[in-house]
């Protein structure tokens, strides 16, 4: 299972502070609110400490997903029911019916039943 997956889970069943550390070095305690397919982070109630620096109050901060290091949850955190529930989600979505390819995306840039790519359509004798 994709760790996105699991983030996209975690503020639907809890409100737990999490913490961010960044490639930067800058460290982010807040609350999750969501995260995107990208692992793009919304946080609440933010802390935010930079190396060298005091730290910052912040109302929100989003946070781009290809410059998280690591992100730390709180112990309290049952992760087991978590992972079972989005598990649970991912096997029961199943291959539906947009599993199967249409015909016009099928035979597309093959020469299909009119030319296909401008060329004339050949005649069988």
């Amino acid at each position: 299972m994709k760790l996105v997956r699991f983030l996209m889970n975690i503020p639907n069943s809890t409100n737990q502070p999490v913490t961010v550390e960044l490639k930067n070095g800058t460290t982010i305690n807040g609350t999750l609110i969501s995260c995107s397919p990208s692992m793009n982070l919304s946080l609440k109630n933010v802390k935010l400490q930079q190396p060298l620096q005091d730290a910052t109050l912040l109302q929100f901060i989003n946070i781009r997903g290809s410059q998280i290091r690591q992100i730390l949850f709180p112990d309290e955190l049952n992760i087991d029911s978590i992972l079972a529930k989005s598990v649970t989600k991912i096997k029961n979505q199943g291959a539906g019916p947009s599993a199967k390819p249409t015909t016009a995306t099928s035979k597309r840039g093959v020469g299909s039943m009119r030319g296909g790519k401008g060329r004339r359509p050949t005649r069988a004798f």
